[in-house]
């Protein structure tokens, strides 16, 4: 069986391409199993991972063939919900990098993503209740986060697709870049991130999604483990000197 997905690793960071462009990476059952594969293995090592897709599509959405023919018993296993909530709980930063369509739950699985780039030509939404559902794997929690209740409502319940410009003004996504560039524009985000100290950049993304109630606790908690590490003194030490010349 061949693979939905080309995975490339690097001492940093791990690139996934979706590739099914035949159905536009739809994203099917064989797909979602395969990213939690990646998921496990970010899991036990963590790194960057970088999600682009192929052809001129990022996804454009859950897999209509299979979709179709799943039932309440389907709906309630939340297939694409708990891969999604499993990417956006990874230990480091996910990076959409989104070129075309990105649509239902290729939309989402963008949603799920620490940081997305788009291209001139992005279009992205939520199209569920046109094919008489809901969007379940994020839309109706992350996206009103991210633009706010009006937008998402557009999005979600009128069916507005956004291209890149509104994107970008909506801060859905937080920079453009020309197609042939997308990957290089991952990377050079992919290498701030990994310029910083990695346990650092870990325990801010985990505290950034913690209830109200448990800050500054928790956020104090985790600077006593970084105040006590050898790279934060190493870190340090290093800016001082640079200051002294």
């Amino acid at each position: 069986m061949s693979s939905t997905i080309v995975v490339t690793r690097t001492g940093d960071r791990i690139v996934v391409r979706l590739d099914r462009p035949e159905v536009r990476n739809a994203i099917n059952q064989q797909m979602v199993d395969e990213l939690h594969g990646v998921c496990a293995e970010l899991e036990a090592e963590p790194r960057i991972l970088i999600i682009i897709g192929t052809d001129g599509v990022f996804a454009s959405g859950a897999d209509i063939v299979e979709l179709r023919d799943r039932g309440a018993a389907d709906a309630l296993k939340g297939i694409n919900t708990m891969l999604f909530i499993r990417i956006a709980d990874l230990p480091m930063p996910v990076i959409a990098a989104i070129d075309g369509y990105a649509l239902g739950g290729g939309a989402e699985l963008a949603y799920a993503a620490d940081f997305r780039i788009g291209t001139p030509r992005l279009k992205i939404g939520n199209p569920e209740t046109a094919l008489g559902i809901v969007a379940p794997a994020g839309a109706l929690w992350r996206l009103r986060e991210l633009v706010g209740e009006p937008l998402a409502k557009e999005i979600l319940i009128a069916g507005r697709v956004l291209g890149a410009d509104e994107a970008l003004a909506a801060h859905l996504v937080t920079r453009l870049s020309e197609p042939d560039g997308l990957l290089a524009a991952a990377h050079e985000l992919a290498d701030q991130i990994a310029a910083k100290d990695p346990l650092a950049t870990r325990y801010t993304k985990a505290l950034m999604t913690v209830p109200r109630g448990r800050h500054p606790v928790d956020d104090l908690d985790a600077q006593a483990v970084l105040f006590e590490s050898s790279e934060k003194s190493r870190r340090m030490t290093e800016f001082l000197e640079r200051r002294k010349k």
